[in-house]
């Protein structure tokens, strides 16, 4: 096992990778902006390094500063949490170049996966089920024209290197296609530096669920089962769920067996989560693959009471996985809310946080970054924590949820807390009949 880890993250997830290693006996090596030097994971982490000015690009993106700041603490190992540069091969490999451990994932993998059209082509080779789309990339808008003709309106056009919602548009039809195209790619080269799009059909009204991958270096691969994705704004998750309270046992058996014959194809190694869109009558189609650990994984370890962040940990340090896919457990249901400092318009809303109360309780987890006095910062995601409610059953994490999000209390700042709320209070959302666009379309009837 390691004795240091660099984490090169911030906030709730910086702070989690830190607890994970004193839970395991490793020390822990924060690193921060000038921006964060108040920040808790600065704070309570064994050493803390800053790594540069505000701006993500010359700090938590900055490579070299990053590596440097690993070699000069005397860590073994890089852990990069989630977003910045967790999903970045380049990062894996100058990891390896200056003999340091990425707990993720190989820079091939990365690579291979993160290519949206080559992710596409390893799900086919694995036998996963694809949405009808083009032959890889599709290089101009007569070869949108065409493409969409064969597929079928309506279409969707997708970054290649995409990821987080960015890069994504649909065509309802030949009119909206050159808008479409134009603006997917502007948008993937402004976010990815990488306008290259490919096609598929479009999925009225989909589910977005999710199965939770490990793979250790001797290419033993389980499933943890799957999350429930779909209650999204803007392409962003706002609430999971796990299980999925849409899928039968056989359509899951189904998804989590795709997921695992994909992981193992593609040489996986690590945490990973297989992601799919889901029709009406329970048919699921890959989506993408994500090379890291996912902001909703602690719903995972609620039904499974498997601690994902300390098998990466493990994993990366050459362990093998000791449990056998017979063996892992399933219990109970576990629900996920995202706290973020927005206003009605999901605006961030940086400020100081005057005073603060937390819920707890019994099945009451929650993981968060903020403390009072803590002045959130304008520079980076809004999210500044995250609610996780278990229950036996729905019914239960449900009644839970409701009840923490009720004892949430932030003076200074504004929170998303009571959005959240009304969303679990609607019919849609006690009854499970809800999709991808139910924020768009109004299926909460929520009042903003």
């Amino acid at each position: 096992m390691f004795t240091k880890v660099l984490i090169a993250n911030r906030g709730e997830i910086a702070v989690r990778v830190i607890r994970a290693c004193r839970d395991l006996g490793i020390l822990s090596v924060a690193v921060y902006s000038e921006a964060d030097k108040e920040a808790l994971h600065a704070q309570i982490a064994d050493e803390a390094v800053c790594i540069g000015p505000a701006p993500s690009k010359d700090s938590y993106l900055n490579i070299s500063n990053i590596i440097e700041a690993a070699i000069g603490a005397g860590a073994q190992a890089i852990h990069p949490g989630y977003g910045f540069l967790s999903e970045n091969a380049d990062f894996a490999r100058a990891c390896a170049e200056n003999g340091l451990v990425f707990i993720g994932p190989k820079e091939e993998t990365i690579r291979a996966l993160g290519d949206k059209t080559s992710a596409r082509d390893m799900a086919r080779e694995a036998g996963v089920p694809l949405a009808e789309g083009s032959d890889g990339i599709v290089e101009t808008i007569e070869d949108a024209a065409h493409w969409a003709e064969k597929i079928g309106y309506p279409v969707m056009l997708k970054a290649s290197a995409g990821g987080g919602g960015k890069g994504i548009r649909v065509a309802e039809d030949e009119t909206q296609l050159k808008e479409a195209f134009e603006s997917a790619s502007s948008e993937a080269v402004v976010n990815f530096g990488d306008g290259r799009l490919y096609m598929e059909k479009f999925i009225s009204k989909p589910r977005h669920i999710e199965v939770q991958v490990l793979g250790d270096n001797e290419g033993n691969v389980i499933h943890l089962y799957d999350r429930e994705c779909s209650i999204q704004r803007r392409h962003q998750k706002l609430i999971e769920e796990a299980p999925s309270p849409f899928l039968d046992e056989e359509h899951r058996r189904s998804m989590c067996d795709c997921a695992v014959r994909l992981a193992k194809r593609a040489g996986y190694v690590g945490a990973g989560t297989v992601e799919f869109l889901v029709d009406s009558q329970q048919n699921f189609y890959f989506c993408e693959m994500n090379t890291r650990i996912q902001v909703e994984h602690p719903i995972t370890e609620a039904i499974t009471g498997i601690d994902l962040v300390a098998w990466q940990l493990r994993i990366a340090s050459g362990e093998k996985l000791d449990i056998v896919q017979e063996d892992v457990p399933r219990c109970g249901h576990a629900i996920e809310c995202r706290i973020n400092a927005e206003d009605a318009q999901f605006r961030p809303q940086p400020g100081t946080l005057q005073s603060m109360h937390l819920a707890g309780g019994a099945g009451v987890r929650v993981d968060t970054a903020v403390y009072q006095g803590y002045t959130i910062p304008p520079f980076y995601d809004s999210m500044i924590g995250k609610l996780i409610a278990f229950g036996c059953d729905r019914a239960q994490a449900l009644a839970r949820m409701k009840r923490a999000l009720s004892e949430m209390l932030f003076e200074g700042i504004v929170t998303n807390t009571d959005y959240q709320l009304s969303i679990l209070l609607s019919e849609a959302f006690e009854t499970a009949q809800f999709h991808t666009n139910s924020i768009e379309d109004g299926t909460f009837d929520t009042k903003r």
